[in-house]
């Protein structure tokens, strides 16, 4: 069976056992937390509805489709509350740039965004805003990349 659908019907389910027990938020702050923690470092308690998961995919034999199960339930519940998830990779650190597009974003179609801010400096300048499936490359690096593709091909003509 593929990992997307195994992810998201898991995903799914356990997003409907949030609504009712009334701790989608809580659950997934804590989902959040072990997808940032560094490595296998996992909590020592967990949320009854997440306990409630893995004793299914224990039972199931799906513990391999942990991490896929819940960053798929991260997305949907989010998208279930109206909250779009975005990251911003600038150069330096930019906040009040994160705060413009978040603002922007939210004009044009409703959705607040929660914000990932990151820096890599091997962008030089400018910033990559990647918010749901659509990604923003200002970034100096991309520029001169096309300027260097554009040399090349046009050079590569007059030969």
């Amino acid at each position: 069976m593929n990992t997307g659908i195994i992810a998201s019907r898991y995903a799914q389910a356990l997003l409907l056992l949030t609504r009712e027990s009334g701790r989608g938020e809580q659950v997934c702050n804590q989902i959040r937390a072990i997808l940032d923690s560094p490595g296998d470092a996992l909590p020592s308690s967990y949320e009854p509805d997440l306990e409630k998961l893995l004793a299914l995919l224990k039972k199931n034999g799906r513990l391999d489709y942990l991490k896929f199960i819940l960053r798929s339930f991260v997305e949907k519940y989010y998208e279930s509350v109206g909250i779009g998830l975005a990251t911003l990779t600038t150069a330096v650190p930019a906040p009040e740039l994160g705060e413009k597009l978040c603002n922007l974003v939210y004009e044009a179609t409703g959705f607040k965004v929660l914000l990932d801010s990151r820096t890599d400096p091997s962008i030089i300048g400018g910033f990559v805003f990647d918010v749901e499936d659509h990604v923003f490359d200002a970034s100096v690096k991309s520029q001169l990349d096309k300027l260097r593709r554009d040399f090349i091909e046009k050079n590569t003509r007059i030969v």
